[in-house]
């Protein structure tokens, strides 16, 4: 399943300003989030990208694409129905393509060097199938995430068939639904912000959104649930790391570990001891 385009979803106003934020890369670049992550997708071969944001922020979000302006077509939300309808919104550009859907408010760091979304890409391509990236997460942030419940691919220990989809479990509903043998207690494959969808989703949406009723919003997790009933859908843990900048302090996480993967490593650890032995308790 090649995949040229992807969707970047950047609608929510109480994150509308993360993608925005500027971060130093581990080679010491400074840049908005948003080219960091479209530096990622340009290299790992997408061509087109939407980009799903709040009425009036298109001038401050072609700025921060940087030399990726060109490749990005902007889509407004006009009516914040949720995150799926945020999704919804791409469907004239996503067409009849599978794409990537990407959140804005999350970086992305590979262990290996091969960005995640290649990662992600290259597996899609193999397997012929949709396909989500997951993380070990402790059940203390299982409110944030979606999360799967799936069985081990005896061939390739990092790559799961899903069969269940919850959004935001409380730990005790994850620990009778999503267990998965080998995870540490406690811990739970959830979503990691990135994913290779077919279209046809789009429809899935497009019939749940006619359904609202006033005051409802439409979320992601409950179209996938859906999909992963019907037909293979795979979920993989890849060579990396997900932040999301969302989080208490997630900012900062992300950039201190950017700096660590840098060439500075070592300047970096001795800021950090210093200023735990000259912080106060």
């Amino acid at each position: 399943m090649k995949t040229t385009k992807a969707v970047i979803t950047a609608a929510n106003p109480a994150e509308k300003h993360l993608p925005l934020q500027t971060i130093t890369t581990a080679v010491g670049d400074s840049k908005p989030v948003l080219e960091n992550d479209l530096d990622d997708l340009a290299a790992s071969g997408i061509e087109s990208v939407a980009v799903v944001l709040l009425p009036g922020a298109v001038d401050e979000y072609r700025a921060a694409a940087g030399p990726h302006a060109d490749m990005l077509t902007f889509i407004e939300q006009e009516t914040q129905l949720g995150y799926g309808h945020a999704v919804w919104c791409a469907r004239d550009f996503v067409g009849d393509d599978p794409f990537l859907l990407m959140v804005g408010d999350h970086i992305f760091l590979s262990n290996s060097g091969v960005p995640c979304v290649k990662q992600l890409l290259d597996l899609a391509a193999e397997h012929e199938a949709i396909i989500s990236a997951v993380q070990a997460t402790d059940e203390s942030k299982l409110h944030l995430y979606g999360t799967v419940g799936a069985t081990r691919n005896p061939a390739d220990p990092s790559l799961f068939e899903v069969h269940t989809i919850i959004e935001k479990p409380t730990p005790t509903l994850a620990e009778q639904e999503l267990i998965i043998p080998g995870l540490r207690h406690g811990t739970y494959l959830s979503f990691f912000g990135i994913h290779v969808l077919k279209p046809d989703i789009m429809d899935l949406l497009g019939r749940k959104i006619a359904a609202l009723e006033d005051g409802e919003t439409i979320g992601v997790t409950n179209s996938l649930a859906e999909i992963a009933e019907s037909e293979r859908f795979l979920a993989t843990e890849l060579d990396g790391t997900r932040f999301n900048l969302g989080e208490r302090h997630g900012l900062l996480r992300a950039q201190i570990a950017l700096a660590l993967a840098g060439p500075h490593r070592d300047d970096i650890l001795t800021s950090i001891v210093q200023l735990l032995a000259n912080s106060k308790a």
